[in-house]
């Protein structure tokens, strides 16, 4: 019984939440999300192909909100994209698409995430889209690429006009 206590005990949380930002880096993340999925539109509409994938709102919110988390860095946007969409696409290819499959897939994405260093929470969704009824897989990689690519770019432009942000704060 204490153990269990101690168990439940944990999920009160021990911290406060954090403050609220400065309303000047609330804006410099409107700045750089909306410009970050705006160059994918355009990217979307110069290509004619889907490529406004979801998970890219998720990782404007690290690149222009959350800057200096380990999540943001490029190293972790484009290779936890490209790691993750792999896992899709190959588990796709080898096994279907059935429920299993589904979950095992998510599992082994972030499995393959922490072992390669390139954890990114937002990468995480890549093998539901990969595995989701409807969706082209081949264009799932170099779709998922280009958006990755795309929105460090913008996070490079848009993080170091600011004098007090430096990104990324690293690159391997």
């Amino acid at each position: 019984m204490k153990r269990l206590g101690a168990f439940f005990g944990k999920m009160k949380g021990a911290e406060q939440a954090p403050t609220r930002p400065h309303f000047h880096d609330i804006a410099w993340s409107w700045v750089g999300g909306s410009a970050g999925i705006g160059a994918i539109s355009l990217l979307s509409i110069i290509s004619k192909l889907p490529m406004l994938l979801a998970p890219f709102g998720a990782t404007c919110v690290l690149i222009f909100a959350a800057t200096d988390s380990h999540l943001a860095q490029p190293r972790s946007v484009i290779g936890g994209y490209l790691v993750s969409a792999l896992v899709g696409v190959i588990a796709l290819s080898l096994l279907g698409s059935s429920p299993w499959v589904v979950a095992l897939s998510v599992g082994t994405a972030i499995a393959a995430m922490q072992l390669t260093r390139t954890l990114h929470a937002p990468a995480g969704a890549m093998p539901l889209l990969a595995l989701a009824p409807g969706t082209d897989a081949l264009t799932l990689l170099p779709t998922a690429l280009a958006g990755a690519f795309t929105l460090i770019g913008i996070g490079l432009l848009v993080n170091n006009l600011r004098r007090d942000r430096a990104y990324p704060r690293y690159w391997v």
